[in-house]
């Protein structure tokens, strides 16, 4: 009977080990690494670009805003481009607005008009319009991305952030007093934060030289009504800022 042969264990590095419990521990994707998005860092508008050093004047805003529409002409930027976009939905109102709203994208009714805010939800915003004591036609309005997002699903970082140049540049050829962003998708990308609506509704904040208030989307206060109120104060607020009545209360 031959001796018995002891194995001396092989001292691993740690490097190596540190190396392979990695390796273990790494969560492994079930989609191929090209396919995986990257993450996007929010950026602000006011940090996006620096102010125009000279202003539109105010003759030559409605052609500054045909001419961003020209540039953008049959956009196939982003992935929205291929996901059954019937129509690019630009902007709608006065160009010469002291009051801007800014909602999160284009919806079934939006992209078979290539108007924003004309389905059920706009119906509802013509109404908050109208309570402050303005005309539809005398404010402007346009979303973070111009092509309607699959299902109405909230738009993906690559789509608003691709958009966001176009927006950024009819905010600053409109130069608003006010901008009201609709809902958390708008006051994320145009201020740059990830937050609940609670932590940005009821103070003041700024983009692009105009003062910015958070509200909720209409399409958010068709499905719970009893945030209207809410919705209220946000809009009487803006209405304090910039002089308005409710009509009949001239």
């Amino acid at each position: 009977m031959g001796a018995e042969v002891v194995e001396t264990p092989v001292p691993v590095p740690s490097a190596t080990v540190a190396v392979v419990e990695e390796l273990e521990v790494a969560p492994v994707s079930s989609r191929p690494a090209f396919l995986e998005p990257p993450i996007a860092k929010l950026v602000s508008f006011d940090d996006l670009a620096p102010l125009p050093e000279s202003r539109v004047a105010a003759a030559r805003k409605a052609d500054a805003l045909v001419a961003i529409k020209e540039e953008i002409g049959d956009c196939t930027r982003c992935p929205l481009a291929y996901a059954g976009r019937r129509t690019i939905v630009f902007g709608d109102g006065d160009a010469n607005a002291r009051l801007m709203f800014v909602g999160e994208g284009p919806g079934a009714d939006e992209d078979t008009s290539g108007i924003p805010f004309v389905g059920k939800a706009g119906q509802l915003l013509n109404n908050m319009i109208q309570a402050m004591g303005v005309k539809r036609e005398q404010v402007y309005i346009a979303n973070i991305v111009k092509c309607r997002p699959p299902a109405n699903r909230v738009p993906e970082p690559v789509e608003a952030n691709t958009c966001d140049q176009f927006l950024l540049q009819q905010i600053d050829v409109v130069q608003p007093e006010v901008i009201v962003a609709l809902g958390s998708t708008a006051a994320t990308y145009l201020l740059g934060v990830k937050r609940s609506l609670v932590a940005l509704r009821g103070k003041w904040h700024r983009c692009r030289g105009a003062k910015l208030a958070v509200t909720y989307h209409p399409a958010f206060l068709l499905r719970d009504p009893a945030m209207k109120s809410e919705a209220w104060k946000d809009l009487q607020m803006v209405m304090k800022e910039m002089g308005l009545k409710a009509p009949g209360k001239a």
